[in-house]
């Protein structure tokens, strides 16, 4: 019998390919470097084809470590970077390079479509705020701007619909990415008032189908299976987008109440399952909600653009100096003292938000103008004071965006790769006042595309079943917030908060400052 399951997560910057065994078990795992080109215009664009075909070099990598994969593979599953728009043209070809979730050119867009009044019936649909990230401002963008890109497609894809594709040759999206963007987190449907509300009404027929990949499966094609090594015929499941796959293998839904995910890596992500209609839509319209691959729960998400970014910020002004004082010294060298500098500072003596990247800030509030900065320094303070403040940071803004969801979690899991850090794991724990527990699970988002698949073809009666196994095993011993830091952050916050909203009036202006050089330079 065919005994494992293979799931695909293709990020930004790395494509991996990972076998597991029906049970869950990780057996093997091949990744492959992905690589994306930035623009002076805030461009953001990746390869359709590289993509496609770092995929199958990954599939191909994982069967010369796994013997006879081919005949032992079940099921294939696949997951993706989020937002972003992938258009695909006559043939299935690709019409230009996919812009990423990083692209920054919606920009004016998004201030233009935030501005209209249907956009508060377009957040009530979705749960979901404008960004710069998300397809559908970047299509209302094209339709204006770049509309001969828009003519040219058949269909508008998503990253993890576009390998689908090619693993299957069907043109489909998920009910996650779909609902989100385009359609109706309640009915996991297009709605036609927020595509009007997009001012995309005429480009409807580039949306493609929405199938759910936990009860739908399509056959690998053979010419998908000569590029792979596979089989053809292997079932194949689209999964839902990364971040709520990553937050399902991470164990943002098993069942206990109030449990939260935060992933914590270069940026950081923040979610809660709920049933839908326990959903928060906050006065401010940001977030995300994100449909779930389980009956009736979807998660609430609040993203801020840089979280692990702003350590390695710092440690890098440190390596520099380092270095220009004759000791070669690299960021990632100083990463063992994080902990040796967290326990020679005091708690709470200096704030820093945590707005490190370019493209300003998306959660819980959306401003490209935010900038990262401290709050509270004086003669006495040391590189300690300031890399605690930093770390510290990152624990406020995953409060702010808990906070924007309607209320703090009872209990957080984490993952990536910050959740190593014994240190961080405490002020997160702190920050939020809940007790934290740390997956075990090496690859959640792949884990989770195969628990999509290994539901859709039969191995287990539902996704629950599924996560009993898979995930609630794998989660560590609750580590509780320590009270006396709990209280002096409870009393820190509200400085936090106030003082970023402060800020907005200075961001501007400096954001004005910086514009009138650029056209000056021109």
């Amino acid at each position: 019998m065919a005994e494992l399951l293979i799931g695909i997560d293709s990020g930004t910057s790395v494509v991996k390919a990972v076998a597991f065994s029906r049970s869950g078990l990780q057996i093997a795992a091949h990744a492959v470097p992905n690589s994306y080109v930035s623009g002076a215009d805030g461009a953001a664009t990746q390869s359709l084809t590289q993509t496609w075909a770092d995929c199958a070099q990954a599939l191909r990598g994982l069967g010369e470590k796994v013997p006879n994969l081919a005949t032992r593979t079940a099921a294939v599953s696949v997951t993706a970077q989020g937002d972003g728009t992938w258009l695909v043209g006559a043939g299935n070809k690709p019409v230009g390079d996919a812009w990423l979730w990083l692209d920054a050119r919606a920009a004016p867009t998004v201030q233009r479509l935030a501005a209209s009044p249907a956009n508060r019936a377009r957040f009530e649909a979705t749960g979901t705020g404008l960004n710069t990230c998300q397809q559908g401002t970047q299509m209302a963008h094209m339709d204006r701007f770049h509309a001969q890109l828009l003519d040219a497609a058949e269909v508008v894809l998503h990253c993890k619909d576009w390998i689908y594709l090619n693993l299957t040759g069907v043109r489909a999206t998920d009910p996650s990415e779909a609902s989100f963007t385009f359609g109706n987190f309640r009915t996991r449907a297009y709605d036609d008032s927020v595509i009007d509300a997009l001012g995309l009404s005429h480009r409807r027929k580039l949306l493609p189908e929405i199938i759910d990949g936990s009860q739908i499966t399509h056959p690998l094609t053979a010419e998908a299976a000569a590029q792979t090594g596979l089989l053809a015929g292997t079932p194949v499941s689209l999964g839902f987008v990364d971040m709520v796959m990553t937050a399902l293998g991470a164990g943002v839904h098993t069942g206990a109440a109030g449990a939260a995910c935060s992933t914590v890596g270069s940026t950081g992500v923040h979610m809660r399952a709920t049933p839908v209609e326990g959903v928060h839509l906050n006065a401010e319209g940001t977030g995300y909600v994100i449909c779930l691959p389980v009956p009736g729960m979807v998660t609430q998400v609040q993203t801020n653009m840089s979280a692990t970014l702003n350590i390695d910020w710092i440690l890098r002004m440190a390596a520099d100096l380092m270095s220009d004082f004759g000791r070669p010294t690299k960021h990632a060298d100083l990463v063992p003292l994080i902990e040796s500098w967290l326990a020679a500072s005091k708690p709470g003596a200096v704030l820093y938000h945590p707005y490190i990247s370019e493209a300003g800030e998306r959660g819980p509030f959306v401003n490209a103008d935010a900038r990262a900065g401290f709050v509270g320094l004086n003669f006495n303070h040391r590189f300690a004071d300031m890399l605690r403040a930093v770390v510290e940071g990152l624990g406020m803004a995953a409060r702010d965006c808990y906070e924007a969801m309607g209320s703090k979690p009872l209990e957080l899991r984490l993952t990536g790769g910050a959740a190593r850090s014994k240190g961080l794991r405490g002020v997160l724990a702190a920050a939020t006042g809940a007790p934290v527990r740390v997956s075990e699970r090496e690859e959640a988002g792949a884990a989770a595309a195969a628990m999509m698949s290994a539901v859709a073809i039969g191995a287990y009666p539902s996704m629950d079943a599924c996560i009993a196994e898979w995930v609630t095993p794998l989660l560590g011993a609750a580590e509780p917030a320590d009270p006396a830091l709990t209280a002096l952050y409870a009393q820190t916050y509200p400085a936090y908060k106030s003082a970023r909203e402060g800020l907005a009036t200075a961001w501007a202006t400096l954001a004005e400052t910086r514009h009138a050089k650029d056209r000056t330079a021109q």
